[in-house]
């Protein structure tokens, strides 16, 4: 049985990335923390952390995080079990990723809803919707909500529905920019506002629009949903933007589809332990309730 104290050493260093920070939050001396880890390590016989700035697991170390944070959700059910209505156990510590876009619009009732029960300590960590999914591969959260279909071993990946984005832009922008309609020679001129560079949905958009790759074109990268969308409203440029966001700025005229009738549907999937504890079902059914509610079903 592998020894709670040493899991939770791990489990910390990894989540502060650092030996030293490891020790102030757990008390206790540089060595001690160290040789903890030796011990977990001698024991597994195995190396579990990379010793870098930051610290970070190996793949035998992310699959020993995924564990620990079981456990952690274990325990408080059993000690939920054991003690019905005792309200004064500490809130348990639950991360989960969320593509921006969702975190935007849909997501918020889902976030309320969970900090309601007040028996946890939610942590949201916001990626782009390709790479939410190799955080929970990492083990750094207990479930993500991402545009990959498959789920690795142990876990599930339930279809949540889609997300439907709009090309749009201000009037302004499009009579400068798009008068003869969005064509590459248009989209070699015009800015496009992206949200970072890892964000491919606005490639995906393109050539299914187009029916060609096209990869040369001027990007802004705007890493916040809220202002990626400022940025389109003060005609600094073009971009795909969720449906949500598009409504009441589509209807009072402030914006305007660029290809009307070429929206662009990115499928999300729930990914979450196939046998779930109490705790991690409840944020299950809070994120697939919601989802179903607002997002675009088959």
């Amino acid at each position: 049985m592998l020894d709670r104290d040493l899991l939770e050493t791990f489990s910390v260093i990894v989540e502060h990335g650092s030996f030293e920070r490891a020790a102030l939050v757990l008390s206790l001396s540089r060595g001690a923390v160290s040789q903890r880890i030796r011990t977990l390590e001698g024991a597994l016989a195995m190396v579990l952390l990379v010793r870098g700035k930051p610290v970070v697991p190996t793949p035998q170390g992310e699959i020993l995080l995924r564990h620990a944070k079981a456990l952690k959700l274990l325990e408080n059910d059993t000690l939920g079990a054991l003690q019905p209505g005792l309200n004064g156990r500490s809130p348990v510590p639950v991360a989960i990723a969320v593509n921006a876009d969702s975190l935007a619009t849909w997501f918020r009732p889902v976030i309320w809803e969970l900090l309601d029960t007040q028996r946890i300590a939610l942590e949201i960590i916001a990626d782009d919707h390709n790479h939410t999914f190799g955080r929970l591969v990492r083990g750094e959260v207990m479930g993500c909500i991402s545009s990959e279909p498959h789920a690795m071993q142990g876990f599930a990946a339930t279809p949540l529905g889609a997300m439907q984005y709009r090309c749009v832009a201000t009037p302004d922008f499009v009579r400068r920019y798009f008068g003869e309609g969005l064509s590459v020679p248009a989209i070699s001129t015009a800015p496009a506002v992206l949200f970072d560079r890892k964000d491919s949905l606005h490639d995906a958009y393109l050539e299914k629009l187009l029916q060609l790759k096209v990869s040369q074109y001027l990007r802004h990268f705007i890493p916040s949903p809220v202002s990626l969308l400022d940025t389109i409203l003060a005609s600094a440029g073009y971009g795909l933007v969720p449906r949500h966001q598009t409504r009441t700025l589509l209807a009072s005229g402030r914006l305007v589809e660029i290809a009307p009738e070429s929206d662009i549907d990115l499928p999300l999937y729930w990914h979450h332990w196939k046998l779930e504890l109490p705790l991690a079902y409840e944020v299950t059914r809070a994120v697939t309730e919601h989802a179903r509610r607002a997002l675009q079903q088959a």
